[in-house]
């Protein structure tokens, strides 16, 4: 192709991850150009699940959309028409098997992310797709006369009469995902909403667990405070890091929590710390003779843990019940079951797994995916203001709306 001359694609599709793959695949009897900045496609999806690929959630329909917070509404057109069983059948149909784990995440039965990205890339090769990797695209514009998009990339012009925006958010930027798609969609006259890491974990303000890397707890319960008034209430699995607090509870709602907020932990399985307050103090008043520390380990809490609560408190492993002072009392029942971390900072895009912001859904046709504002325009997966839990529910809806937007235009 010679410099700044214009080649014509019926459909272009900016962004190779599974959203702009499932778009490309999808597409029937049109020209498909597929552009891609990387070397190579999918790089953000060979790396999760930790190179294995959690690409969807065996859950219901209706508990599906729970996972998405407010936005569950939105995606239902996409999720209802392309479901998780559509996806595993799908890649069954390709010879990719799926294996669901009792927590009811989706892998491919080898674990390896690769199989999902070389299923995809091939279903494009066979639809015939053009892909262009390596290419960047620098604008976009939209030709009100011709009802046409012209794409600069690599100092060349493409132009096109449907465009699909599919360039991911702002998370793990070195995977690729730094915001274009954003800079595209406000130059065709989109809001953005503003864009924040999601699925991050917390950092705490002088944070005491450094010890206790890779301890961890099932179902507890956390409440959020801010400006002394309660916000949130999580419950779920939460693991302590080196440097901060993780685990899919914290990952899950890190797009709930700002800077600042108190996060009050109950490590106990009890309701809440008044009924642990009345429990321990009755087995207080009936241990006299019995170390305090003994009556910790009843709790089922893990070794270290209990050391440190102990030493947080300020309590002797020789003390028994008796002699436990009533300032004592209470902050140990404080740290079990009303334990208080005030927030410092959450991860950054280099660590967030997903970008909670995007182009505003107000803007955008939830049935078709299409734009309000410019016909033929079609967004797809995380560019959007859209965000899931973790667990396969982000790697769903790019697949779902990214299938949604190809069948839309398969209508025109």
């Amino acid at each position: 192709m010679k410099e700044n001359s214009s080649v014509y694609y019926d459909v272009i599709i900016i962004g190779g991850g599974p959203a702009g793959l499932f778009s490309a695949l999808s597409i029937k009897n049109k020209d498909v150009l597929l552009i891609e900045k990387n070397k190579s496609l999918g790089i953000k999806l060979l790396i999760t699940g930790l190179g294995q690929c959690n690409y969807t959630n065996f859950c219901s329909n209706d508990q599906f959309l729970t996972h998405y917070g407010q936005k569950g509404r939105f995606l239902k057109p996409a999720l209802y028409k392309f479901t998780n069983k559509d996806s595993m059948n799908f890649f069954d149909k390709v010879g990719v098997k799926s294996i669901v784990r009792e927590d009811n995440k989706v892998f491919p039965s080898s674990f390896k992310a690769g199989d999902i990205l070389n299923a995809l890339i091939e279903k494009c090769k066979e639809n015939h797709v053009k892909i262009m990797c390596n290419t960047k695209a620098d604008y976009v514009k939209y030709n009100e006369d011709s009802g046409c998009f012209s794409i600069k990339a690599n100092v060349n012009i493409y132009e096109c009469k449907y465009l699909i925006l599919s360039t991911g958010g702002k998370s793990y930027e070195h995977t690729g995902s730094t915001g274009d798609g954003y800079k595209f969609a406000k130059i065709l006259g989109h809001s953005i909403e503003e864009t924040h890491p999601s699925l991050t974990p917390v950092f705490i303000e002088n944070y005491d667990f450094h010890d206790l890397s890779g301890i961890s707890f099932e179902n507890i319960k956390i409440t959020s405070w801010r400006n002394n008034k309660k916000i949130n209430e999580f419950t779920g699995d939460m693991l302590f890091t080196h440097k901060n607090i993780s685990g899919p509870v914290i990952i899950n709602n890190s797009r709930y929590i700002e800077v600042g907020d108190i996060l009050k932990f109950n490590f106990t399985q009890f309701k809440n710390s008044e009924e642990f307050k009345k429990y321990f103090e009755e087995k207080l008043s009936l241990s006299g003779k019995l170390n305090v520390k003994t009556l910790v380990k009843e709790l089922n809490l893990p070794k270290r843990f209990v050391d440190k609560i102990m030493n947080l408190a300020n309590i002797s492993d020789d003390l028994i019940c008796s002699q436990l002072s009533k300032t004592s009392r209470k902050a140990l029942i404080d740290l079990l079951s009303n334990h208080e971390m005030k927030v410092e900072k959450l991860g950054n895009y280099n660590v967030a797994m997903a970008t909670r912001g995007g182009v505003s859904t107000n803007e955008i046709n939830a049935k078709t995916m299409e734009s309000k504002i410019i016909n033929n325009l079609y967004f797809a997966g995380e560019v959007m203001d859209v965000d899931g839990d973790t667990g396969g529910y982000n790697i769903q809806a790019a697949f779902s709306t990214g299938k949604l937007a190809a069948d839309s235009i398969n209508l025109k």
